[in-house]
């Protein structure tokens, strides 16, 4: 879409007793939340839920913890549910760097063994892969997959890196600084045909798309369930299946690592777990409001307007297009290109997003690819039409300013 092209602001969403659906979050009403992809945003439903959980907790521990694996096992049914897999194959994990964590420490040496990655991938899984290879003695390979690749082009970009030292693929299904799918289904099925584990960062994953593991070829799948989800933050799921899944163990041992996967998730001492607990609340909240396909349709066309206003406005004041063609998007998250200067590297990208914040009164985010720096929007149904309009009329000026060293 050109950035010339404003198309038609989204009506906002509402709460079934007509109140602005943002009155259903405890997000300050100072800010302006533009950046939901990063760290989520709670429903006050699901914020009750949980602190009524801890009250149970603190009052009798000696009862609440060897209860807990059972309700755990009973939440991971819901969530499951939700995510349309066997409640046998998910585990719970405190985020997606966790559960692929847990894959890096139960893999056994492969000497000289290597692991692919691509250059879109999340940093501290990827730092994970590296720390993994080099106990291995081996190395990483990265695929680059341009920002426009289609899934064709992607897909030849990540088979060329494999070879007979392949020990494992790890690749996102949805990227978090480029906001772009790869086609992970497709990589798994050539990596499952050569006999190559394949890991899949589902991040942002549930909630944004509907059913992430509909056409799974891949062994292992970790996704976060306090993004798009909005469930209490440190709560992931890990879905195995395959061969690698009974070799799948927690991070911290605990007096069920002799039960089976995923049982053996459940009890982790004195890990608060009311995050887990209380997720199905907020899930059920957006699903009893709005159902997850409209919730989904209007954070697509909301970050399109988004995208469409604040790009109109960054090359109305720079002259040069600011529109991103991403080869293969998602919904609910665009780029806009931001003017040349700001966040050519990721320590610039999170030093103007700290500087927005405090500055400007905006939580955005902003990132950066092959030097070059973006604005990431990641609409969600507490969002409006106005908070973009706002960054495009209030902010974009701004960063014109400092791009230009003011």
């Amino acid at each position: 879409m050109s950035e010339t092209e404003v198309t038609t602001a989204p009506r906002p969403l509402l709460l079934a007793d007509g109140r602005p659906a943002d009155r259903a979050w405890s997000l300050d009403p100072a800010l302006k939340h533009l950046n939901h992809g990063s760290f989520g945003a709670v429903p006050l439903v699901a914020q009750e839920r949980q602190e009524l959980l801890r009250v149970e907790m603190e009052r009798s521990p000696v009862v609440w913890f060897p209860a807990l694996p059972q309700r755990l096992a009973a939440a991971r049914v819901e969530l499951a549910d939700f995510l349309r897999v066997s409640a046998d194959d998910l585990a719970l994990v405190p985020n997606a760097s966790a559960g692929a964590s847990v894959v890096y420490a139960a893999l056994t040496l492969r000497p000289g063994g290597e692991i692919v990655v691509t250059d879109h991938g999340y940093g501290a899984v990827t730092m994970g892969a590296e720390r993994l290879a080099r106990r291995w003695g081996g190395r990483v390979r990265t695929a680059r997959v341009p920002l426009n690749a289609d899934a064709d082009a992607a897909y030849e970009a990540v088979v060329a890196e494999l070879g007979d030292a392949t020990e494992l693929v790890v690749v996102d299904q949805i990227t978090s600084a480029t906001a772009r799918r790869l086609p992970v289904e497709r990589i798994g099925a050539e990596a499952r045909r050569r006999g190559i584990p394949v890991l899949v960062d589902g991040a942002h994953a549930p909630g944004l798309l509907d059913a992430p593991l509909a056409d799974a070829t891949y062994d292992v799948w970790t996704g976060n369930l306090h993004k798009w989800g909005c469930a209490p933050r440190g709560t992931a799921a890990l879905v195995a299946r395959g061969p690698l899944r009974e070799r799948l163990y927690p991070l911290i041992d605990s007096w069920a690592a002799a039960d089976p996967y995923p049982d053996r998730f459940d009890q982790q001492g004195t890990i608060d777990a009311t995050s887990y607990l209380a997720a199905p609340t907020s899930l059920g909240f957006i699903e009893r409001t709005w159902g997850w396909p409209a919730a989904r349709r209007y954070m697509d066309d909301l970050a399109d307007y988004g995208a469409s206003v604040i790009g109109t406005a960054v090359t109305g004041l720079t002259a040069a297009d600011s529109a991103v063609d991403v080869g293969m998007p998602v919904p609910g998250m665009r780029l806009v290109r931001l003017p040349d200067g700001l966040a050519s590297d990721r320590v610039e990208a999170d030093a103007l997003r700290d500087r927005v914040a405090l500055e400007l009164g905006v939580e955005a985010a902003f990132t950066s690819f092959d030097g070059i720096g973006y604005m990431r929007l990641s609409a969600h149904v507490y969002n409006t039409a106005a908070d973009y309009e706002y960054f495009a009329e209030e902010c974009v000026p701004a960063l014109g300013k400092w791009a230009r060293g003011n």
